[in-house]
């Protein structure tokens, strides 16, 4: 699962406004930190304007800020309104389902379980806990964070007999 620039983008707009609480903040300088289009950046704010995240003002002197506190804002409900479809499989929209497995199959249960668990993650995670004062400008990440992922899984190497491809 991965995903989209556009949540990407909205989660970067809203720690950086997270980190700069005590002030409005403009486009273009959001823009210039995180090093991303303005006209990208224009169409997140407007959205995040509307569902009541982010407050506007226009004009000289004008900016953005928060409208709720980073302690207020789970990270699982910005996904969730910035994401657009989270089928993961097919089965998953029961009018465009044509797999001939689902009467039986124990996939879509796995699958809508582990979809359950990720959500419950990023729920229990506000923007504040994401997004502190130890923001560096123009690098989109908490001053020290580490640039590599790692998982606490064993890494698997090919199944012996089984070809590779």
């Amino acid at each position: 699962m991965r995903l989209s620039d556009y949540t990407d983008y909205t989660l970067r707009v809203l720690m950086h406004c997270a980190a700069n609480t005590q002030r409005l903040v403009t486009i273009a300088e959001i823009a210039e930190q995180l090093q991303l289009s303005k006209n990208h950046l224009m169409k997140i704010v407007n959205d995040l304007a509307r569902q009541g995240v982010l407050e506007t003002t226009r004009g000289r002197g004008g900016g953005l800020r928060l409208l709720l506190a980073p302690s207020r804002i789970r990270v699982g409900d910005v996904v969730r309104n910035a994401e657009t479809d989270f089928r993961l499989v097919e089965c998953f929209d029961a009018a465009t389902d044509t797999c001939t497995l689902t009467p039986s199959c124990r996939l879509k249960g796995l699958l809508g379980k582990a979809l359950g668990a990720y959500f419950a993650e990023l729920d229990a995670v506000t923007l504040a806990d994401i997004a502190g004062s130890g923001m560096k400008p123009g690098r989109g990440r908490p001053a020290g964070a580490a640039t590599t992922v790692t998982l606490d899984m064993p890494v698997r190497g090919p199944t012996p007999g089984r070809a590779r491809g």
